[in-house]
């Protein structure tokens, strides 16, 4: 039997707040959320990475995505009363992100990157916005603000000429995971 799932990705720029957003929405909405494989592919691996290895970084990140998703289901369909009228999947990093990447550093992408962009379904992008203070990481590489504004563009750009919904958020602390908490209800709303 499928089932519907809501898929709700989180992306922009490096030191945005991506994974602690995803932590606090699904925390809020007592759902499951899928992190971003890179980390942990670039801690074992280390940070001097090639093309070829931002493929694997990519496939990693779409078996852990389907990892989740079942995940997600199993966790919703055994909640006595769920908070989501669906399942709902809370995604750090989609090809997007890798695409974007790829082409950022290296000037170029791997083909299937754009044809998974086409073939996978989302339900509302959460494009996080330049406006935490940078946090330092030993993974991270762009420190200055305006390379960090610059990649901002580029996301932007991409969700402004594709289908799905999208909302960019800004503030910090609690009025930022608010902002995302209540795009995601219009959402589950317009979903049920």
């Amino acid at each position: 039997m499928s089932m519907d799932l809501i898929r709700i990705v989180v992306i922009g720029p490096e030191s945005t707040g991506k994974s602690s957003l995803c932590e606090a929405l699904a925390k809020h909405f007592d759902a499951i959320w899928c992190p971003e494989f890179a980390r942990e592919y670039l801690t074992v691996h280390g940070k001097d990475y090639t093309f070829e290895q931002l493929d694997d970084i990519a496939r990693g990140q779409l078996r852990l995505e389907d990892e989740h998703a079942r995940l997600a289901i199993q966790q919703w369909s055994n909640q006595q009363q769920p908070v989501t009228p669906k399942p709902l999947l809370l995604i750090d990093t989609d090809m997007y992100v890798m695409k974007v990447w790829c082409e950022f550093v290296f000037g170029k992408c791997h083909p299937w990157i754009q044809e998974e962009i086409s073939k996978r379904n989302y339900d509302l992008y959460l494009l996080c916005n330049t406006d935490l203070p940078w946090q330092q990481d030993h993974l991270r590489e762009y420190p200055d603000l305006e390379t960090r504004e610059t990649l901002l563009g580029i996301y932007r750009d991409l969700l402004k000429h594709q289908s799905v919904p999208w909302k960019e958020i800004s503030g910090s602390g609690q009025d930022r995971i608010d902002e995302a908490i209540r795009a995601v209800e219009t959402l589950v709303l317009t979903k049920s």
